[in-house]
């Protein structure tokens, strides 16, 4: 499943968890295999791999810990966006992460009046993360516009305002931003 389609996150969860799951019983097994293994030299080795083999289980443990405490997003919000794909791209169950901000966003519109994004988190900064985008959209050369609302009922009425992209008011910029949302997103 890629980035940005609804369901992404479910899918991310398992995925990781079944990758942990497989590294743990790796672990195990060489751990196991040590108490088979006559020589000394030998068992430090297999120690070895099982300490090394710890690494990488714990790349992915880790944002499987943050993506377990971020709720899925609602069918209802889904069904409520539906109408909206037809008029400009929109990305579901997306969670962007920088030094100091993990934003579950739940829906993200890519609009040529701007990009609007929905979290459903309150203890978000929005200014912060506003600002955090804004940055990121200007290092990409595009418009800094990013606007982040937490209150479902101001995004679907902002939703309902946004027209229908024509090709004349398409600049041409909305596949370079969905590509920078999914790139800012585990």
């Amino acid at each position: 499943m890629e980035k940005g389609t609804y369901g992404y996150r479910t899918a991310y969860k398992k995925r990781q968890l079944f990758f942990v799951v497989l590294f743990i019983l790796a672990i195990v097994a060489q751990l196991i295999l040590r108490n088979f293994v006559t020589e000394q030299i030998y068992k430090n080795l297999v120690t070895i791999s099982a300490i090394l083999t710890v690494l990488p289980m714990a790349n992915l443990a880790s944002p499987l810990v943050v993506a377990s405490r971020i709720p899925e997003v609602p069918e209802e919000l889904h069904k409520a966006c539906l109408p909206y794909e037809d008029k400009f791209p929109i990305l579901y169950d997306l969670v962007i992460t920088s030094n100091d901000l993990i934003m579950p966003v739940d829906a993200a519109v890519v609009h040529p009046t701007g990009v609007y994004l929905y979290c459903t988190n309150p203890k978000v900064d929005r200014k912060k993360a506003e600002k955090f985008l804004n940055e990121m959209l200007v290092g990409w050369k595009l418009d800094g516009n990013a606007k982040v609302m937490n209150e479902e009922k101001k995004f679907l009425r902002r939703l309902s305002e946004l027209k229908t992209v024509t090709e004349e008011e398409d600049d041409g910029s909305a596949p370079h931003v969905l590509k920078l949302l999914k790139s800012l997103s585990m």
